[in-house]
């Protein structure tokens, strides 16, 4: 009678969830067998699909050892990433989505980054949405946007603005996820969620300089039509984790921003309980105004409002530093006493 030897616990864990994704999980999968980097494993969680994913990814576990296949019944997205982290054996986590290609150096190149740099809890990677052809230019900002959070300093100034790392080029030390609790689902994005999470309890986290992810813009994909990751889920999220980080022991906040952004982030802050002060704005033209309750006030009356929390809720990047640098110019500490949102 003979015994096979369990596989020795690799450095690397990919954890890719697919549900009815067959068309693209063969070549996500064979990007990850192209990897210059061998020390890994892949958990492949097969959330209940009723297309071939899962034979798709018992060939891949035929073929290559280093594949192995979940079947679990529909249970969402967050049920099959919490499944995928119990199974991972590795000391770091990556995560991977059955339409996505990761370039060949991509594992290899966060490894040695995460190795050289102990400070950090994880990293992600810079990405390139394809095809170009449906790549709008927003979107195309928002990928410029992601690609520049290469340094902690700009993530942490814009850790409120939207989820600073793109969720499938994350990789993070196995330890921090399960620190934290790893997934949940709070009907919001449990990928914003965790890296909320994570900075709260003081993790730090970064983007590698370089495109090592090529990132399907198809328009049906779960995060442009699951209400979960909808602009108001975000904005749920948003609050709720400022309630329990930098708004203790404020009294209230002060929205800088009149418009739509502003005011829909006030309701959202008043239906979890936190008093709006008062609005702030560079536009003559509102100030004097009351809205929802709170006047609407010059940028100089930061000044009387210094126990506050002051939030920037500008939807667009020029317009957002323009508030940030309005709110430093009267004095608030940005990331402090201010806050940029989105």
């Amino acid at each position: 009678m003979t015994s096979s030897r369990p596989r020795p616990a690799p450095l690397v864990t990919v954890v890719l969830p697919v549900r009815d994704g067959a068309a693209t999980l063969e070549a996500a999968l064979r990007s990850l067998a192209a990897q210059t980097l061998s020390d890994f494993e892949v958990i492949v969680v097969d959330d209940g699909s009723s297309d071939d994913s899962a034979g798709v990814a018992r060939r891949w576990e035929r073929r290559d050892g280093r594949f192995r296949l979940v079947r679990t019944p529909p249970g969402g997205i967050v049920p099959a990433l919490q499944r995928g982290l119990a199974e991972a054996r590795g000391t770091l986590v990556a995560r991977m989505d059955a339409d996505d290609v990761c370039h060949p150096a991509r594992l290899a190149t966060q490894v040695d980054f995460l190795q050289r740099r102990p400070d950090l809890a994880g990293c992600g990677t810079g990405v390139r949405y394809v095809p170009a052809s449906a790549v709008t230019a927003r979107a195309a900002e928002y990928a410029a946007w992601l690609n520049a959070m290469t340094t902690w300093e700009t993530v942490t100034a814009n850790v409120f603005v939207e989820c600073p790392l793109a969720h499938p080029t994350i990789m993070f030390r196995a330890g921090a996820l399960s620190a934290v609790g790893g997934y949940r689902d709070r009907g919001w994005p449990e990928d914003y969620d965790l890296l909320l999470r994570l900075w709260r309890h003081g993790h730090r986290f970064v983007s590698v300089p370089r495109v090592l992810l090529d990132w399907n813009n198809r328009g049906d994909r779960l995060s442009r039509t699951h209400p979960a990751y909808s602009l108001d889920a975000f904005r749920a999220c948003r609050v709720h984790h400022v309630r329990r980080s930098v708004l203790t022991g404020r009294s209230g906040v002060v929205i800088w921003g009149a418009g739509p952004t502003g005011k829909k982030l006030a309701l959202e802050c008043d239906r979890q309980g936190v008093a709006v002060r008062a609005f702030i704005e560079v536009d003559p033209r509102k100030i004097g105004q009351v809205i929802h309750g709170a006047p609407v006030r010059k940028p100089a009356a930061a000044k009387e409002l210094r126990d506050a929390l002051h939030l920037g809720a500008v939807a667009r990047s020029a317009g957002r530093e323009t508030v940030r640098a309005a709110a430093v110019a009267e004095g608030l500490a940005d990331g402090v006493d201010f806050v940029a949102m989105a």
